[in-house]
C-alpha cells in the first residue's frame, strides 16, 4: 500500500513538473497538440484533424464541372496500384488527361465531395498566389526584398532575403521541418497559436539564395508578404484568384493559427480531389484557364524548373522550383504539389496528365528529396493512358 501511494506521489509530482516546465518555457501549445493527438491514438497529423482547427474559408463560386472521358473508368488499373492503395489507405486516387477525368476511385469512407487535409500541396496554391499577385502588381517581382513587407527584416542579414528566396527555400533561415518532434519548430507552427511570433523572430543561419532546405516557414512568410501586398486575408484573396475563376465545386477550408488569425500557409487547405486538381490544369495550361490569363505563362515555367541551388552538403539540387517539386523519369518532366503523408497532385506535361492523390500513408522518402510511392503513382498513369 505504501508503495503505491509512493508512486501516486511520484507521479502527480513529475505531472507537476511537466507542467511548469511546459508552463515557464512558453510551450503551452503542446496541450493543443497532446490533445489532438497522442489522446486520440496519433503520433502525429492526420488527415481529418482539420475539424479540431479554426479556419477561414476559400469561397467558391460558380461551379464548372470536369469533363469526364467516355472511357471513364473502363481501363482496368495495374494490380500494384490496387496493392499500393490498399497499403498507403489511399482515400482518393484520379487520373485527369486532356481535361477529361478518365479513372477515379475512393476509399476508408471517403467519395468525391469529401474533405480532407492537402497539407504542404498548400505551398503550390501559395506558389501560384504569388504569380499572381506579381501579375496584379501588388509584388514588383521575384527578386524584391521580403523587407518591402516585413519591416523585421529590415536590419539584419534577413535584409538580403527576397520573396524568390522564399519560393525555391533557399532562405537560409533557422528551422527544423521534423514532423515527430513535439518541441520542434514543426508542431509549434501547426499547433500553437502565434505564427508571426513564431515566424518573424527567426534567424538568419545560411546566406540566402545558395542552399536548398526545405523550410515551412519560407511558405508562412509569403503568407504575410501577401495579406500586406494584397491587403486581404490570403482565403480572400485565394477564393477571388483562384477558386472562383477555376470553378471549384465546394468551398475550402484554410486552417488558421486562432479564430480570426493568420492561415497556416505552409499546410491545410483541406478540400477534395476534383478542387484540387485545378490547380494542376491551371498550371499545364501555363496559368489560362479557359482563354483567361490568370498567373503569366513566365511564372510558371519559372515555378515548375530546377533552381540553380545546393543542398547542404554543397551537391547540386535540382529536384525544387518555386513550392513546386521536380523530377525527370523516363524521359518525362514532371511536377507536382506534395503534402504530408503523401497528398499529390503531379503534373505530367508531355501526357496531359494530372494525377491526383489523397491517403493516410506514405513510404519512405528517398535520397533526391521524392518519396517511393510517387513513381509508382505515374507508372500506374502512364501504364494506362500512355
Amino acid at each position: 500500500m505504501k508503495k503505491k501511494k509512493s508512486f501516486l506521489l511520484f507521479f502527480l509530482l513529475f505531472f507537476l513538473l511537466i507542467n511548469l516546465v511546459i508552463f515557464f518555457s512558453g510551450k503551452t501549445w503542446l496541450y493543443h497538440g497532446v490533445a489532438i493527438t497522442y489522446l486520440k491514438g496519433y503520433t502525429s497529423s492526420y488527415i481529418h484533424d482539420f475539424v479540431y482547427f479554426p479556419a477561414n474559408k476559400i469561397n467558391a463560386g460558380q461551379h464548372q464541372e470536369w469533363l469526364v472521358s467516355k472511357n471513364y473508368n473502363k481501363v482496368r488499373a495495374p494490380n500494384f496500384l490496387a496493392d499500393l492503395n490498399l497499403e498507403l489507405e489511399s482515400t482518393a486516387f484520379m487520373i485527369i488527361q486532356n481535361d477529361s477525368v478518365k479513372y477515379e476511385k475512393y476509399w476508408q469512407g471517403y467519395y468525391a465531395d469529401s474533405i480532407s487535409n492537402s497539407f504542404s500541396i498548400a505551398k503550390s496554391l501559395v506558389s501560384a498566389l504569388v504569380g499572381i499577385a506579381i501579375k496584379d502588381k501588388k509584388i514588383t517581382g521575384v527578386n524584391q526584398a521580403v523587407c518591402d513587407f516585413l519591416p523585421e527584416f529590415c536590419s539584419d542579414e534577413r535584409s538580403k532575403i527576397t520573396i524568390k528566396h522564399l519560393l525555391n527555400m533557399s532562405a537560409g533561415l533557422d528551422w527544423s521541418e521534423n514532423y515527430y518532434n513535439p518541441l520542434g519548430n514543426a508542431a509549434h507552427a501547426y499547433y500553437g497559436n502565434d505564427l508571426k511570433n513564431l515566424i518573424l523572430n527567426l534567424k538568419s543561419i545560411k546566406p540566402a539564395g545558395t542552399f536548398f532546405e526545405y523550410n515551412s516557414a519560407c511558405t508562412q512568410l509569403l503568407v504575410f508578404i501577401l495579406e500586406v501586398a494584397t491587403k486581404e486575408t490570403v482565403s480572400d484573396y485565394a477564393s477571388k484568384k483562384l477558386w472562383v475563376p477555376l470553378g471549384a465545386k465546394h468551398p475550402a477550408l484554410w486552417n488558421t493559427d486562432k479564430k480570426g488569425g493568420d492561415e497556416k500557409g505552409f499546410c491545410c487547405i483541406n478540400s477534395n480531389a476534383r478542387d484540387f486538381a485545378r490547380l494542376g490544369r491551371l498550371f499545364l495550361n501555363y496559368g489560362n484557364w479557359k482563354g483567361v490569363q490568370i498567373i503569366d505563362s513566365s511564372f510558371v515555367k519559372e515555378a515548375t524548373m530546377p533552381s540553380n541551388l545546393h543542398d547542404v552538403n554543397g551537391k547540386e539540387y535540382k529536384e525544387y522550383g518555386y513550392q513546386f517539386w521536380i523530377t525527370n523519369y523516363k524521359g518525362l518532366s514532371i511536377y507536382y504539389g506534395r503534402g504530408l503523408w503523401g497528398q499529390y497532385v503531379i503534373c505530367i506535361p508531355e501526357k496531359d496528365i494530372i494525377i491526383v492523390r489523397l491517403g493516410r500513408k506514405n513510404r519512405a522518402k528517398l535520397e533526391n528529396g521524392h518519396h517511393e510511392e510517387l513513381y509508382s503513382f505515374v507508372d500506374a498513369a502512364l501504364k494506362m493512358y500512355d
